[in-house]
């Protein structure tokens, strides 16, 4: 049996978990890239992982993004193209990169590709820029995430110290006090401690309410 007719194997490892090429069946990848001998290769590779793949040339002016993968010819004003501003890609991109052609360094950067694929293609090098963009965008989205989670928690404590304020203010509570009243008014209404004083804020602010007054 040749290497082109060998099927990858969907075996389970010793964890029970899906294997790598388990996690790319039945995922969508695009192809933006000239049909020749090669991109033929590419597209029968990324079927062989039971991957949905399709081919669109010439290049638009917004590359896809409604795919799990794209695989994209590298230009250079790539990045003008991309649905998407760096460091929030809804795909993951690997570039293909031409055998002769200059690649500028600056454009393959703002980019910012998960992965390349130099021409000419092999069978490793098409499954290792597969695996590589999964796992960098993978690794990437769970960044935004926890980014995103950070932020979430720093607004709400922002707007737990507000309130305390406000109550320290309007009502004379010692800080500890304002911020047990913040508490027990979260636990009765079971909702968060952060939902009960953005509500205090926003009263305050909706009222224009002056303490001093």
């Amino acid at each position: 049996m040749n290497e082109m007719s060998r099927k990858p194997s969907l075996s389970r490892d010793v964890g029970g978990r899906k294997t790598m090429v388990q996690e790319l069946a039945d995922l969508s990848a695009v192809v933006v890239a000239p049909v020749d001998d090669q991109v033929g290769m590419l597209l029968r590779e990324l079927q062989r992982f039971r991957m949905r793949a399709r081919q669109v040339w010439p290049m638009p002016e917004s590359v896809p993004a409604d795919a799990d993968v794209v695989y994209c010819e590298y230009s250079p004003d790539l990045a003008r193209r991309l649905p998407w501003i760096p460091g929030d890609a809804r795909s993951a991109l690997v570039v293909i990169l031409p055998a002769t052609e200059t690649v500028h360094a600056d454009a393959l950067c703002h980019a910012t590709p998960n992965a390349v694929l130099p021409r000419p293609f092999t069978q490793n090098a098409v499954l290792s820029s597969l695996v590589l963009a999964r796992s960098q965008f993978g690794y990437e989205r769970r960044l935004r995430s926890k980014i995103e989670k950070l932020d979430d928690n720093l607004r709400s404590m922002r707007t737990v110290e507000r309130a305390k304020a406000i109550l320290m203010a309007t009502r004379q509570m010692p800080e500890t006090e304002a911020y047990g009243f913040i508490r027990r008014q979260a636990m009765d209404r079971r909702v968060s401690a952060s939902a009960v004083a953005a509500a205090i804020v926003d009263s305050f602010e909706l009222l224009g309410y002056d303490h001093q007054q």
